[in-house]
């Protein structure tokens, strides 16, 4: 599942395609016809990203007054960016947006829906701090790892805790500050806490970057982060053996997803 450094990078490259247009907007699947019908012909006023969860608005005036498009991509979910004349849909597209040069092909998503201003703001409430928000407020997370005896690896991937982290960054994000991802949250103090928090509002904003997930530094790497193959970027997660030790990976399922950490040095 596509973790919150793609819907960011999503959100920013969308608003560039679509900027003051007016778009034409179809549904070749037909699941989302009557919603198409409704959209097509609004302007697109831009985009917003909350932790796994995409949301464009459509029309004119205020805010309140503009239609809200949600999309969850989900584990199937994918975009694809055509330039116009845009080819034949391929397979069970959802929504086609065309704009003036270019057009967006959505498939797959796990939630494709209008919603009316109530239900934007549940989504909102049940939505933890997300990193990569300049509104995030960092404080409401460390009071919830202070109320909670979760693990931290439990913690990571609660999207009411800390919407956009998911289970790569989970694995990458412990690994680096040698933390052990069965350790109680109310177990850390505030220099933890705070060093957690960093870290992942620094990986994340390189993810958006690079529009992949990086967590080796370049100076280890010894090239440019943008040349990294994929077996290079990632220090922990689906690794064999410590970097930093040589101790074997351990690999087990902790909050229904696969974790990974070292057996030595996150103890």
């Amino acid at each position: 599942m596509p973790e919150g450094h793609t819907i960011h990078r999503l959100a920013l490259d969308h608003a560039k395609i679509f900027a003051g247009q007016k778009l034409i907007v179809l549904s070749p699947q037909g699941r989302f016809g009557d919603e198409a019908e409704v959209l097509s012909g609004k302007e697109f006023q831009g985009t917003e990203a909350r932790g796994k969860h995409l949301f464009y608005r459509l029309g004119s005036g205020k805010p309140q007054s503009q239609t809200l498009v949600h999309i969850h991509l989900g584990l199937y979910g994918k975009f694809r960016v055509h330039k116009n004349p845009a080819p034949e849909p391929r397979g069970a597209v959802r929504v086609r947006m065309i704009g003036q040069h270019k057009t967006v092909d959505l498939n797959g998503p796990t939630a494709c829906e209008i919603l009316s201003p109530e239900k934007y703001q549940a989504l909102r409430d049940r939505l933890g701090e997300d990193p990569l928000r300049k509104d995030a407020e960092p404080e409401r997370v460390w009071q919830r790892f202070q109320r909670s005896r979760s693990s931290l690896g439990t913690l990571l991937l609660n999207q009411a805790v800390i919407a956009g982290v998911g289970n790569v960054y989970r694995a990458e994000i412990l690994y680096l500050l040698k933390l052990d991802p069965q350790r109680p949250g109310n177990s850390i103090d505030r220099q933890q806490f705070d060093a957690l928090w960093n870290l992942t509002v620094d990986l994340l904003k390189i993810g958006v970057k690079y529009n992949r997930i990086i967590t080796v530094d370049s100076s280890v790497a010894g090239k440019p982060l943008s040349r990294l193959n994929s077996q290079e970027r990632l220090l922990c997660y689906k690794k064999t053996h410590c970097v930093d030790c040589g101790s074997k990976i351990r690999k087990w399922t902790l909050a229904a997803r696969t974790m990974y950490a070292c057996q030595t040095c996150q103890t």
